[in-house]
C-alpha cells in the first residue's frame, strides 16, 4: 500500500511523495507513522483499502493533507485542522521562540496576551501552554476558525477566551476593556491578491481567502494596523510579534522605526527570509 500510495502520488508532481504517502495510509489504518511502520506485515482490510484510496484521489486533487488527515504539528502539538482555517505552518512557530527567548519566566504570571486572527488558535493555544501563568485572548473574524481554535484550545487543556470581530477594531475595544497587553502577536493575511497563481494549488483552491490575502493594493494593511495601534493597545516595553510575507521585511520595518517604538527589528525565520517583525512599545 505505502509503495503503490507514494508512485500515485509522484505520478501527481507531489514534491514530499514518500512522506504524504506515510501520512495518509497511517490515516486509513487508524495509526500513527511509528505504528504504521509496527505492522508492515499485517494484512490490508477492504474498509482500510476504502480509505486509502479516498484520501489519496483526495490528495490527487490537491487538498492539504492536514485537511484529508484532519490534523497539523505545531510546536509539538497535534492541531486539529479542516476547511475554514489557515494550515498551520512551520515558519509561524518562530513568533512562539520569540515570545519564550524574550520574556523572562518571571515575569509570565498574569501576564496578558492576545492573538490578532488566530484561525485554528496554534500561536494562542500554544502561548498559552509555553507561557505558564498567562492571560491569552484570541480574535478572529470568521466563525469557522473560532469552531478550531475552541476544539483545539480544549483538547490541549488551553485557558485562551476567544472573541469574533474585526481584527484591529476587536484588539482596540479588547485593551480599553482590559488594559494595555504585554504581548501581542498576529500572522495575519499578507498575500497581495495579484499574487494568487502563484501560490501552490492547495493554498490557492482550499485555505480561505480571508487567512490569505491582505487588501487589494495594500499588503501592509494588517502590520501598519497593528503597529499603529501599539501605543494605545500595548503597554510600555510591551512586545508585538506580526508574522510577515517575504517581500514585506523592508518596508515594515520601515514603518516600525517611523512610529516612535522604542526597538524593532526584522528576524529571519530558518530559511533565512524576513520573516517576523519584533517591535517594542
Amino acid at each position: 500500500m505505502l509503495s503503490l500510495a507514494r508512485g500515485f502520488l509522484e505520478r501527481k508532481g507531489l514534491g514530499e511523495a514518500r512522506l504524504e504517502a506515510e501520512l495518509l495510509v497511517a490515516h486509513a489504518l487508524q495509526v500513527d507513522r511509528l505504528g504504521l511502520f509496527m505492522r508492515l506485515d499485517a494484512p490490508i482490510q477492504g474498509a482500510e483499502l476504502d480509505r486509502a484510496r479516498d484520501s489519496l484521489v483526495r490528495r490527487g486533487r490537491r487538498e492539504p493533507t492536514a485537511y484529508i488527515v484532519g490534523h497539523r504539528e505545531f510546536f509539538g502539538r497535534d492541531f486539529a485542522v479542516g476547511p475554514g482555517a489557515l494550515v498551520p505552518r512551520p515558519e509561524t512557530e518562530l513568533i512562539v521562540d520569540l515570545a519564550r527567548e524574550r520574556i523572562p519566566a518571571a515575569a509570565r504570571d498574569g501576564l496578558r496576551v492576545v492573538d490578532v486572527g488566530t484561525g485554528s488558535g496554534c500561536l494562542a493555544v500554544t502561548l498559552a501552554l509555553e507561557l505558564e501563568g498567562a492571560v491569552v485572548d484570541a480574535i478572529d473574524l470568521s466563525e469557522d476558525a473560532l469552531g478550531w481554535a475552541s476544539r483545539n484550545a480544549e483538547a490541549l487543556g488551553a485557558n485562551v477566551r476567544l472573541h469574533d470581530g474585526e481584527g484591529l477594531e476587536r484588539l482596540r475595544e479588547l485593551a480599553r476593556a482590559g488594559g494595555p497587553f504585554d504581548l501581542i502577536v498576529s500572522n495575519p493575511p499578507y498575500v497581495e491578491p495579484t499574487e494568487r497563481d502563484l501560490l501552490a494549488p492547495e493554498v490557492r483552491e482550499h485555505e480561505p481567502p480571508l487567512a490569505l490575502y491582505a487588501p487589494a493594493d495594500d499588503p501592509d494593511h494588517w502590520a501598519r494596523g497593528l503597529i499603529e495601534l501599539a501605543s494605545q493597545t500595548l503597554r510600555p516595553g510591551g512586545l508585538l510579534l506580526v508574522e510577515l510575507g517575504h517581500l514585506q521585511g523592508a518596508r515594515v520595518h520601515a514603518l516600525a522605526e517611523a512610529s516612535g517604538a522604542r526597538s524593532a527589528e526584522i528576524v529571519d525565520d530558518l530559511a533565512g527570509v524576513p520573516r517576523v517583525l519584533a517591535l517594542v512599545r
